[in-house]
């Protein structure tokens, strides 16, 4: 008689801790779910209350899964791991800067490598230019010496003096200038250097007064 009451004593310490163990669960779940729904820093949360903190953490996880199962940092396609992290630091607003290295593959022939010039290059060690050409097969192709140039930065995004300065530059430099999307003004002419024409998805600049092209 006495195991048997020790043995329903136990069993009924049990049931009671399995009860605790779920009301607290159904509780934890409940508040996160409140977090979750109300936060608004991660949609994912907001959208998938409780289910999606699972997202992260696997995110979390699969960093060292890939690192013995599954493909390196810059193997995925089209958009490797590496490519994904700057973008998702980038829009959080974090440091998308790495130290230590680059995880890129340095060693195909035409990689661009910034290096170290403590003293300056002697004349008599200098490598001329190799000219690249931009659509060998086209009607009129393109040939630079430079393999930098001036990106897009629209009209109305930087100034006059600031363009005048850019197209006078790049006619020196010897590289070409990009409009942007701000459309193509006098001053970008000013300058003399070649001109990159971009068209914007609004079209800025190559409409007429009708709206066509």
């Amino acid at each position: 008689m006495e195991e048997e009451r020790i043995v329903s004593n136990l069993l009924d310490f049990l049931a009671q801790l399995f009860v605790l163990a779920v009301g607290v669960g159904v509780l934890v779940v409940a508040v996160l779910y409140v977090i979750d729904r109300t936060q608004t820093t991660q949609a994912v949360r907001r959208n998938f209350p409780v289910i999606g903190r699972f997202r992260y953490l696997f995110e979390r996880l699969g960093e060292f899964f890939r690192q013995y199962f599954f493909a390196m940092d810059r193997e995925e396609m089209p958009f490797n791991r590496a490519e994904r992290s700057w973008v998702y630091r980038a829009a959080k607003g974090e440091d998308t800067m790495v130290a230590f290295g680059s995880t890129r593959d340095m060693r195909p022939v035409g990689s661009v490598i910034f290096v170290n010039c403590p003293y300056p290059t002697l004349e008599q060690d200098a490598v001329d230019t190799t000219d690249v050409t931009i659509g060998p097969y086209c009607e009129k192709p393109y040939t630079t010496s430079s393999v930098f140039h001036i990106s897009a930065m629209s009209y109305g995004a930087v100034s006059r003096p600031a363009v005048a300065a850019l197209s006078n530059g790049a006619r020196m430099a010897g590289v070409w200038l990009n409009t942007g999307e701000g459309g193509l003004s006098p001053t970008h002419l000013e300058g003399g250097a070649d001109i990159v024409f971009q068209f914007g998805t609004a079209k800025y600049g190559v409409r007429d007064s009708d709206g066509g092209l």
